[in-house]
């Protein structure tokens, strides 16, 4: 299983937005584009899902721009995956057979335990100023 490229500008993306949160700054398209290595064109779609998902605001004009719609502490991981992608790891639905069940049953399990995991990150835990506040010695 992969993280797709959706998801990782997403979240590079959404990380951008939480460090100008409370700033006042709206971020520009070309900016975050920039700053996170994302194609424009392919970031414009992402920033409509996020916005369609009622996690960034947009505000037209010459001095508009992006904006986070709440804190990133109320963000999670798991809320930008799902605007960026849809349901987590979704099952194939074909279940049959002697083992099908109870494999189905173990892949809920799983997919139970990844959302419950992805909820426990919040936007404000990977936006952080600078990589090496990452790491703590």
């Amino acid at each position: 299983m992969k993280i797709s490229v959706k998801i990782d500008y997403a979240c590079r993306v959404m990380a951008e937005l939480a460090r100008l949160h409370g700033s006042g700054e709206l971020a520009q398209i070309e900016r975050l584009a920039r700053i996170e290595a994302v194609p424009a064109t392919f970031l414009a779609q992402i920033l409509g899902k996020l916005r369609a998902a009622n996690l960034i605001v947009s505000r037209r004009g010459n001095l508009g721009g992006y904006v986070l719609a709440r804190p990133p502490e109320e963000i999670t991981l798991y809320d930008i995956m799902i605007a960026a992608e849809g349901e987590a790891l979704g099952l194939s639905g074909n279940f049959q057979g002697r083992t099908g069940p109870r494999l189905k049953q173990i892949w809920e399990e799983v997919r139970e335990s990844f959302i419950e995991k992805t909820q426990e990150y919040t936007l404000a835990q990977f936006a952080t100023q600078r990589p090496a506040e990452m790491y703590h010695i």
